[in-house]
């Protein structure tokens, strides 16, 4: 079991600092906020050069109010890329599953097999709204399910029917399947995700919490999984912060956190507090919305999640302690790491120049990295 790497794509403003970036880094004075950079095409390009360089797989993409249309930005950047691949964040209920089945073929044509349909069930029902989606959270999750069986079922290539509470579909056809088809990755911490990850998904994606709990989730997963006559794989999503030395990364961390100011703090708990994603409360309550004791594992750090949503923790130490974890994590079962850093243009060359030689000395990474097959991901959060 190798592992797999992927890197981010911050297509909501990228910087420094872990700051509030929301559209592209004006406060709401619209006065610009120092040190952020706005995610041009040419920024984004720069990233995604490196990814594809350092010997990624893919590059994550986030979806929602504050970033740019994942899918139009991602088919942009497959003109300056060869080999990488796109996970492209995509919610249901936004656009028919016929539609979006129909979509991703015409983008794996295009792309010659580059891209990873990142499907986002949705945690918050005020972004929701945004978007003109009142369903509350079990039953978006329901709907996943049907949305996820209505594109398995098109993606035959021969006229399918279904008959669900969301949606109804008559000779529902996708003229030319993808080739081959995408692997699926799924994300959720709630009862209700739990069933749909089990039915649907072939890498169940969980965001960093400590090894310990993480394997509890697969164990859940796993189970529910063997109760459907399946087997799933695990991934999970992290920053990282490493340096040559243990010293240094961890002055790094700490520098970010000097940037945040109590009130800043305050507001984006308050914020996160009113999430109704069970995987974001589960990522509070590993700090507490408290600054002291944020090593909450062994070079695992919490201190991301004090401001920011979704996956809110970071590996943090040399590269060699860095390549530690993941290998903590993939004894575990994890084969998929989905990573980040501030800024994602130099935190892509510390971990590809130090930590990946780590990884492929250990044995962990395939001989030919670079260009290998990467899979459709489903998760629930960025």
């Amino acid at each position: 079991m190798s592992v797999h790497l992927h890197w981010f794509l911050p297509t909501g403003g990228d910087g420094r600092t872990l700051v509030d970036r929301h559209a592209y880094g004006s406060n709401q004075a619209g006065s610009p906020v120092r040190g952020v950079r706005p995610p041009d095409i040419e920024y984004l390009a720069q990233i995604a050069k490196a990814a594809e360089q350092l010997g990624f797989e893919a590059v994550l993409t986030p979806t929602g109010t504050w970033c740019e249309d994942a899918w139009l930005t991602t088919v942009a950047l497959a003109q300056h890329t060869r080999r990488l691949k796109f996970l492209v964040a995509f919610r249901p209920g936004l656009i028919s599953p016929t539609l979006a089945a129909q979509m991703a073929a015409t983008y794996q044509r295009v792309t010659r097999g580059r891209l990873l349909l990142n499907v986002v069930t949705g945690g918050d029902s005020v972004e929701q709204r945004r978007f003109g989606d009142r369903l509350d959270h079990d039953r978006r999750y329901a709907r996943t399910d049907e949305f996820l069986s209505v594109v398995r079922g098109v993606w035959r290539g021969q006229p399918y029917d279904f008959e669900g509470e969301h949606y109804q579909v008559e000779g529902g056809l996708t003229a030319l399947p993808p080739d081959p088809l995408p692997q699926i990755f799924f994300g959720g911490s709630s009862p209700a995700a739990g069933p749909v990850a089990a039915r649907h998904s072939d890498v169940y994606l969980t965001w960093g919490e400590p090894p310990a709990q993480v394997k509890e989730k697969i164990d859940w997963i796993r189970s529910l999984a063997e109760r459907e006559g399946r087997t799933v794989r695990f991934g999970v999503r992290l920053h990282t912060i490493s340096r040559d030395s243990s010293a240094e990364a961890w002055a790094t961390a700490n520098r970010l956190l000097d940037d945040l100011d109590a009130d800043t703090i305050a507001a984006a708990q308050t914020a996160l507090g009113r999430s109704e994603s069970v995987g974001q409360q589960r990522m509070l309550a590993l700090h507490g919305g408290s600054r002291g004791e944020l090593e909450i594992h062994p070079n695992l750090w919490a201190g991301v999640g004090l401001v920011r949503g979704g996956a809110g923790t970071a590996l943090v130490g040399s590269h060699a302690e860095v390549a530690d974890l993941i290998e903590e994590y993939h004894a575990l079962g994890v084969e998929h790491f989905v990573l980040s850093g501030y800024p994602h243009l130099e935190e892509a060359y510390w971990f590809g120049e130090g930590v990946i030689p780590e990884l492929s000395a250990r044995g962990l990474l395939e001989a030919t990295v670079v260009g290998g097959a990467a899979p459709l991901l489903v998760a629930g959060g960025r």
